[in-house]
């Protein structure tokens, strides 16, 4: 693999997909490959099969590899663990998956891996300000990136409306949970979009999730003051944002040591500086 080529993995309920992407077009270089999701989905299970869909691809050490996870990662720890085995919550992500793969890998969250992905190469390629992006599904993901910064772990499916969780009314699943008609779930849509605006008055909103194939029913009913437009990259959305996010977190970690290398010299050169002056 070259230079402009990353590694994403992306963990879901019910598959552990991967595929190496180009770091200047985002596309896929080869074909995603898929293994189904290990139940029970233990740390060590899908660790295991994590480090298999790695190997597939066989990536030097020089080549980024980013895995997005489904449940909020802090500093690389998993804080919670929605649609995997709860086994998950206080386990080190980066750590376990480093050891059955035997590479280093970039760890996030999935909404978060499929904001940036959308950020990088797709809808919101080439804007600026405060973009937020959401998936419309079994529950609502969350992500925003403001000036190219991603701000992680935003769980804003789970904002409180009307008394409810918001996940519950106006997630995808609502419309077979209640017997929602496209016009009853708009409006569940509207309320939960107003709120975001009013909260976090984003530039532009993205929409995601297999709903967003039906974009053209429910987006242009919606009465916002952002642009709200569907996804560009579907499910591989994920691969290519954690692909994208460990790229960036390898330059940025790069330019940290070379900082501080920088810094230690400079700091080296006055302290002998320093005693040239006292001898």
């Amino acid at each position: 693999m070259s230079n402009d080529i990353a590694l994403g993995v992306d963990i879901g309920g019910t598959g552990i997909k991967a595929a190496p992407v180009s770091l200047k077009t985002g596309a896929f270089i080869e074909d995603r490959y898929r293994i189904p999701t290990p139940q029970p989905s233990t740390p060590d299970a899908i660790a295991r099969t994590v480090a298999k869909v790695i190997a597939k691809f066989n990536p030097s050490t020089q080549v980024p590899i980013g895995v997005a996870f489904p449940g909020v990662v802090q500093h690389g720890i998993v804080k919670t663990a929605a649609n995997v085995d709860d086994q998950w919550i206080g386990t080190d992500l980066r750590a376990i998956i480093r050891d059955y793969a035997g590479h280093d890998v970039h760890v996030l969250n999935d909404a978060d891996a499929a904001g940036y992905g959308e950020y990088k190469f797709g809808a919101a390629h080439g804007q600026g300000g405060s973009i937020l992006l959401t998936t419309l599904g079994t529950g609502i993901g969350t992500a925003m990136i403001v000036d190219g910064t991603l701000v992680p772990n935003l769980e804003l499916g789970h904002i409180m409306i009307d008394g409810h969780d918001a996940e519950d009314r106006a997630a995808e699943s609502a419309r077979d949970r209640y017997g929602y008609d496209w016009d009853q779930w708009i409006d569940e849509l509207q309320k939960y979009y107003s709120e975001m605006e009013r909260l976090l008055w984003p530039d532009l909103i993205i929409v995601g999730g297999g709903i967003s194939k039906s974009h053209h029913m429910f987006l242009p009913k919606l009465r916002l003051r952002a642009p709200i437009v569907p996804a560009e990259l579907l499910n591989g959305a994920g691969i290519v944002g954690a692909a994208a996010a460990a790229a960036a977190a390898v330059k940025r970690e790069r330019d940290q040591a070379k900082a501080a290398v920088k810094s230690a010299r400079a700091a080296q050169k006055r302290a002998a500086k320093a005693a040239a002056k006292e001898s």
